[in-house]
């Protein structure tokens, strides 16, 4: 890792120990459970902001997805024309093809700081203490295959499978009647890759995985009503 992406890990890392320290008292072995736990609610909790920009604009292209297909057919043969009338049109509009991107890939170095906590046996030159922690007896730094059987695994891959079937389900929900079949069967599995990403993860990075899909899955419930 590059020596200024140090600094960034080496701070969270020691905020997160420091929560890790305070709770231990009162939750024993489980400290560092509820503190991969916590942080990742309080990380999606300050990116909601981020998130309710990107659902609108979600709906805003939703929206111009008829007459951008209008536009599209009238002007297949005419490339500047049809540039100059989705400029036209995104200016009426008040909105943007791209909107909604920006928010979701501001939401990254915050999910990729998460990984890099949950996932190294050293951070800051020292022994990774959210990872020596255990859930279900098991050690949070030990990797899915080395934990099949057990009770931890068992547990939080019957909790993702579940997550994701909820996920699949809202997809599925939010595609319109112009959904291809391929669009429909990549929005019921796509979810299910949660359960393949853990496989290659920690168990410590499979919590914090299941947190915030679990976080998107409501989120996402609740947005979709408004």
């Amino acid at each position: 890792m590059p020596s200024f992406l140090e600094a960034p890990v080496a701070g969270a890392y020691h905020v997160l120990t420091s929560l890790v320290t305070a709770i231990e008292p009162l939750t024993g072995s489980y400290a560092a459970v509820i503190a991969i736990v916590v942080c990742t609610l309080a990380v999606r909790l300050c990116l909601v902001p981020l998130s309710l920009r990107a659902h609108r604009g979600l709906r805003a292209r939703a929206e111009l997805l008829p007459e951008l297909k209008k536009l599209s057919d009238r002007h297949r043969g005419d490339p500047e024309r049809l540039q100059r009338e989705l400029a036209k049109l995104q200016a009426e509009s008040g909105t943007s093809l791209f909107a909604g991107f920006l928010p979701t890939l501001a939401q990254m170095p915050f999910f990729w700081l998460m990984y890099t906590l949950f996932s190294r046996a050293v951070v800051a030159g020292e022994s990774n203490q959210l990872i020596s922690g255990s859930l279900l007896g098991a050690p949070l730094g030990l990797h899915w295959p080395v934990l099949t059987g057990t009770p931890a695994f068992l547990v939080l891959a019957v909790l993702l499978a579940v997550v994701a079937w909820f996920s699949a389900r809202l997809a599925l929900r939010q595609l319109d009647e112009t959904a291809t079949p391929l669009s429909r069967r990549i929005a019921r599995l796509l979810p299910y890759g949660t359960l393949l990403s853990a496989a290659f993860l920690p168990l410590a990075a499979g919590l914090y995985l299941l947190t915030t899909t679990a976080w998107t899955v409501v989120e996402r419930t609740v947005l979709g009503g408004r």
